[in-house]
């Protein structure tokens, strides 16, 4: 123990100084954080007792109280375990792919019968379940199912971007550099409100798509750009004999790209891919601006007709910020366990 704490915490002088310094801050904030969030917290759905606290300690109870609505938004209380099971067979399909060793194929094969199970779960209409528009599809299952579905969609899109832009082809190189470049430069916000508003007025009455549609196909478009200048900089890491040396063994240039340039490109870029997807996992909760109650925005739905508990939104906040960080957190524990899995082999 004394080793760790030499080689760790006080192994110079700066590094003592800082810790010192750390550790000074720590005692002077945690006491007054604990005493705030656990010592004279809430943790039950009563209004009254929170109001006699007067900002000396957390409601909790907001949570417990409006749990339903964050979490699920406005899909129909009765048919909420739908939803949460979405939510379970997610999960479980995101946890399995970062502890199994499966073949890619064979996760791609489970992973398109569950991601369809649970949109099937959460929309209805078939085998005896009630269907739901998903104008009411809220909370976390949205929130998940936007986010993996615009990851899934967004990364190919980025890689054959990237693939473009340093294409030998004069005019495809001009179109996928115009494209990078001009969805690079807009926020995403207009994006979402062009997707959800704009487009309809352009097609044939009856024609337009389903609002969730628009928006997820929206935010597949703008990570896409942005993925593709991660997948250039893991595709320029790559040096230019190992694309020699794979022609001269006789494989083609898409043999070449898939078999040898790729996996190394890919693997390079590991690390900024994942802060991408961190990225989108996160963006997800601006579309909230086109009316779809996502985590963020049925915590908004939640609060905004409740004047007992409206007062409380901080604490709500905090919890939807903790469920962000967990997922955050997850994927870079998983980013690092695959760096460590990839430099093995």
């Amino acid at each position: 123990m004394k080793n760790w704490l030499r080689s760790k915490l006080f192994s110079s002088w700066t590094s003592a100084l800082a810790t010192l310094l750390i550790v000074a801050l720590a005692g002077q904030v945690l006491p007054g954080l604990a005493q705030w969030s656990v010592t004279q917290a809430v943790f039950v759905a009563d209004a009254a007792l929170c109001r006699a606290l007067d900002g000396s300690g957390a409601c909790w109870g907001v949570i417990a109280e409006k749990w339903r609505l964050i979490l699920f938004g406005r899909y129909p209380h009765a048919e909420q375990w739908r939803p949460a099971l979405a939510m379970a067979l997610i999960v479980a399909l995101l946890i399995f792919s970062a502890l199994a060793r499966q073949r890619i194929a064979r996760l791609a094969r489970v992973w398109g019968v569950i991601l369809p199970g649970s949109l099937l779960l959460m929309a209805g209409g078939a085998f005896g379940l009630t269907a739901v528009e998903t104008s009411l599809w809220g909370g976390l299952p949205l929130t998940l199912l936007l986010s993996l579905a615009a990851i899934a969609g967004a990364l190919p899109c980025g890689v054959l971007l990237a693939l473009g832009r340093r294409s030998t082809l004069p005019a495809m190189r001009a179109l996928c550099s115009v494209y990078i470049e001009l969805v690079r430069g807009l926020p995403l916000i207009p994006v979402l409100f062009m997707a959800a508003f704009l487009f309809p007025l352009f097609l044939p009455p009856g024609l337009g798509a389903d609002v969730l549609l628009r928006v997820l196909l929206a935010l597949i478009l703008f990570a896409a750009a942005h993925l593709a200048e991660v997948v250039r900089g893991g595709l320029q890491a790559v040096p230019q004999g190992q694309y020699d040396t794979a022609r001269a063994l006789g494989l083609n240039a898409w043999q070449v790209q898939r078999h040898v340039i790729l996996p190394q490109a890919l693997r390079a870029a590991l690390p900024a891919l994942t802060n991408s997807f961190i990225a989108i996992f996160k963006d997800v909760s601006l579309v909230t601006v086109v009316s779809l109650y996502e985590l963020t925005g049925s915590l908004s739905l939640a609060l905004a007709g409740d004047a007992d508990w409206r007062p409380y939104f901080l604490e709500g906040y905090l919890f939807i910020g903790a469920i962000y960080w967990i997922g955050c957190f997850a994927l870079s524990r998983y980013s690092q366990r695959m760096e460590a899995r990839l430099a093995r082999s």
